[in-house]
Order: C-alpha cells, then sequence, then structure tokens
C-alpha cells in the first residue's frame, strides 16, 4: 500500500472526502490534500481534513511551482482538481478552466512521472457529446424520462451510457478539458509506462457538498429545501422530469481503495462510474425525497427552456469498472439524500455563512 498520497483538489468535495477516507482507514501514511480554495464553501473542510489528520497545503496545480514540492516525495496522485461547471466559458472567460483542467493535469502528469507514483484520475461523464446524449431515445413514464433498450448508438441502451458512446462533437469546456487530459493520459502510458486509471464519475453526492444549479445539483436541491429557497425546473418541459444517477461519494470511496490495491491495473484503461439505474432519480422523484426528509414543500417553479450543454437523461452503465474490479454501489439514492439532509440540518449555521 502507498506510503504517501498526494490529493489535488483536496479540498473539494470529493477531494476532502478521499482524504479524510483515505487517512482515517489508515490507507496511507501520509495523505496530503492540495487546493487552492477558489470554490466558495471549500473552507469549510479544512478543519476536518485537520482533524482527521490530513496534511492541508494551499497550492494551484496551474503553477509548476506549487507542485515542485512533491516531486520524488508521492507514491500516488489522486488527481481531483477542477473547475467542474458546464456552464464555465459560457461568459467568455475561458481561461480558468482550460488552464485548471488540461495544463494543471500536464503538471500533474509530469509529477506523477517524475515521481513514479500511481495516477487515479477523475474525470466526468461530461466527456460525452451533449448532442448525442440528447439524440437518446426516451419517454415519459409517470415522474421521469426512461431510457429505452433500443438505442440509435453503440453504447447506449437502457442500462444507460457504456464506455464505448461515441466521443465525436461538442460537449462544454468542463467535458472537452477532461476528454483532453484523458488523451494525455493514455499517451503517458504508452509513451512512459505511467500507471495511470480514468474514472468517468457521473453525478457523486453526499455530505460536505457544496451544490450549485450547474454542478452538484442534489446536493443544491437539498439546501435549498432544508433552507427553503427557490427553486426552478429548467428545460425539457419545465417538470423536472429529467434523470440522473447518483453514486454515493462513500461508494466512490471504496472503489479507489481497491484500485489502489491493484496498483493501477489494468494500466491506462478507463471506466464509466456512477450510480446506475438502480441509483437513478429524476429532479421530480428526488424533490418528493427531499421534501419527505425536511418537511418542507417549495413552490418549483417552471423554465421550460433548455440551456447550453443540458441533457433529459444520463445514467451510468457499469458493467465494465464491476467486471473488473468486482465493484458496484451500495448506497441507494435514498440513503445519499438521507444523508445530505442531515449534514445540511446539522451544519446550517456554516451553510449560511458560505453559501446564502
Amino acid at each position: 500500500m502507498p506510503r504517501t498520497i498526494l490529493i489535488t483538489g483536496g479540498a473539494g468535495f470529493i477531494g476532502s472526502n478521499l482524504a479524510e477516507h483515505l487517512k482515517t482507514r489508515g490507507i496511507a501514511d501520509r495523505v496530503i490534500a492540495l487546493d487552492n480554495l477558489r470554490r466558495r464553501g471549500v473552507e469549510l473542510n479544512l478543519a476536518r481534513l485537520r482533524e482527521a489528520g490530513v496534511e492541508f497545503r494551499h497550492g494551484d496545480v496551474r503553477a509548476e511551482t506549487d507542485l515542485a514540492p512533491f516531486r520524488g516525495r508521492i507514491d500516488v496522485l489522486l488527481e481531483c482538481s477542477a473547475d467542474p461547471s458546464v456552464l464555465a466559458g459560457y461568459d467568455g472567460q475561458v481561461r480558468y478552466v482550460v488552464d485548471t483542467n488540461l495544463v494543471g493535469c500536464v503538471n500533474c502528469l509530469e509529477l506523477a512521472r517524475a515521481s513514479d507514483a500511481l495516477f487515479l484520475f477523475l474525470s466526468t461523464s461530461r466527456v460525452y457529446p451533449t448532442q448525442a446524449l440528447r439524440a437518446l431515445r426516451y419517454e415519459p413514464r409517470g415522474r421521469r424520462f426512461h431510457l429505452l433498450d433500443e438505442q440509435p448508438m453503440r453504447g447506449a441502451s437502457g442500462k444507460g451510457i457504456a464506455e464505448d458512446f461515441p466521443l465525436s462533437g461538442a460537449r462544454t469546456l468542463y467535458g472537452t478539458t477532461k476528454l483532453a487530459s484523458e488523451l494525455l493520459i493514455a499517451e503517458y502510458v504508452d509513451m512512459f509506462g505511467l500507471r495511470a486509471v480514468v474514472n468517468r464519475c457521473g453525478v457523486v453526492s453526499g455530505p460536505w457538498q457544496m451544490g450549485y444549479a450547474e454542478q452538484g445539483v442534489f446536493a443544491h436541491w437539498m439546501v435549498a429545501h432544508v433552507f427553503e429557497r427557490p427553486l426552478s425546473y429548467i428545460g425539457f418541459g419545465g417538470k423536472g422530469l429529467q434523470v440522473r444517477d447518483v453514486l454515493h461519494i462513500d461508494d466512490l470511496a471504496d472503489l479507489i481503495d481497491i484500485q489502489l490495491e491493484r496498483g493501477g491495473q489494468p494500466a491506462g484503461e478507463v471506466f464509466n462510474v456512477g450510480g446506475g439505474l438502480a441509483n437513478s432519480a429524476s429532479l421530480a422523484e428526488f424533490t418528493e425525497l427531499c421534501e419527505r426528509l425536511t418537511g418542507n414543500r417549495l413552490q418549483i417553479e417552471p423554465s421550460p427552456e433548455v440551456r447550453a450543454g443540458d441533457v433529459p437523461i444520463y445514467i451510468t452503465d457499469n458493467e465494465k469498472v464491476a467486471n473488473h474490479f468486482g465493484w458496484r454501489p451500495r448506497r441507494n439514492a435514498e440513503q445519499t439524500a438521507a444523508d445530505l439532509c442531515r449534514w445540511t440540518e446539522t451544519h446550517a449555521d456554516l451553510l449560511k455563512a458560505a453559501l446564502l
């Protein structure tokens, strides 16, 4: 097992949860979280990282000098850093998302290569093109859209999206920079023998997620219900029928444990990682969960216009990752919602100050 793990984006939702998990489980002697603290609310994670024994370093993956002190001193680099917003760049400001997601990945790859470190990369389901996802065959049933078994392209079925889904087309700057990073990782594996695994994550959620409408939607939905904040059903008829699968952060941590045990084998492989069909929910269905858990009922306004980058349905086909690692999610959408509700209510004062 590794002696020292560096987690970039280590104060963010995924990075901080994985850091705490890896340290408290004794999976590594040292766990170091590097973060630039740019995202609003991530500063709330610093106290619990410190309490867990995780070392925090303020730094930015865009700056090689911030990564240089770790050269030759780490066994694993867990690359969680990202500007994860699907709306990034639509305001014309593209440099931060490109420099963070792509240039930052190159800097991390160079650090891993110089250190002979295992490289675990958290990518995204947003690598799949928007128009191709919108072209999926689905139909409304009850309170949600349902994927049909017969689809117009490979890699899609009623079980969701598999790794061989077509990649031609536009996909947001967030998705494009992550896909470009995946291609670079493949070159480092081939050219330098880098040990690397890519996880294309769907929606990941759970405690300590500072959710927003464009990223972390389930946490955003729960926070809005707890604090009785306004919400809208945006796009696709404005009824909240759009569907995502949700992966509990603890299930992702379980997968990372297995991949560490395997030492990055099979090297260079790409895996779709998500909650899967059994752990999917529409916004309307998740609203019902939030109402039941919080006792609050909101008047959610319809906004039928579809935003750039939005898709009506995305569900992860986990067959490949299950076959390779014997891993499947163990926590359902109801447990994720309950954990989000409990965490939000417990930390209400902190969240009000940081997010509202």
